[in-house]
């Protein structure tokens, strides 16, 4: 009797084995699983609405919690995992709320398949990232230093033009030699 296989008792691969082993195969269904998931990245990237919605309310708790200031990066990585999961309490100090509209601006950036959000304020001329969004949640890298919440006035004899405004010791910047007194000008 003849065989076809000619005594060969190895499996015949399918195609789709064949096509699995081969380089092309790999590269293709990678490329499918991958593309997928961009496509989902894509569909779930939270919207402007949803993230100032959620960043006000990361920004109301992290206003509510009183040791925020003392905090090292840690412990606030751990507050910002755990407003993804909470929300704020109905009632919060309305004046640090108030001076928080009133000093700071978030901006949405969109960046197709996540999305970010950035605090400015005059603290942060160039702005700070507070916000990641991806697949549908909104985590928070808000800290409490970031926010302007207090206008303070300038004392009186710290006001620009008086003698003590210009004086070494009040001074508390990097580069003292940038502030110039008048006689410094003739």
């Amino acid at each position: 009797m003849y065989q076809s296989d000619r005594g060969g008792y190895r499996k015949q691969e399918s195609f789709f084995e064949i096509f699995w082993h081969s380089c092309l195969g790999k590269t293709i269904v990678t490329v499918v699983i991958v593309g997928a998931l961009l496509l989902i990245a894509y569909l779930t990237c939270p919207s402007e609405r949803y993230m100032r919605e959620e960043m006000t309310d990361n920004i109301r708790q992290c206003i509510e919690r009183p040791d925020s200031i003392q905090t090292d990066k840690l412990d606030d990585m751990l507050a910002n995992i755990g407003y993804i999961f909470t929300t704020a309490d109905s009632v919060v100090n309305k004046e640090l709320m108030d001076n928080f509209n009133r000093n700071n601006r978030l901006e949405y950036y969109d960046h197709t398949f996540w999305s970010t959000m950035r605090v400015y304020n005059n603290f942060r001329i160039e702005g700070i990232r507070c916000a990641i969004g991806f697949l549908g949640i909104v985590i928070p890298t808000i800290n409490f230093n970031d926010l302007l919440l207090r206008d303070l006035p300038i004392r009186k004899e710290r006001e620009p033009g008086s003698e003590d405004f210009y004086n070494d010791d009040f001074y508390f910047g990097e580069t003292p030699d940038l502030i110039f007194k008048e006689e410094n000008y003739y």
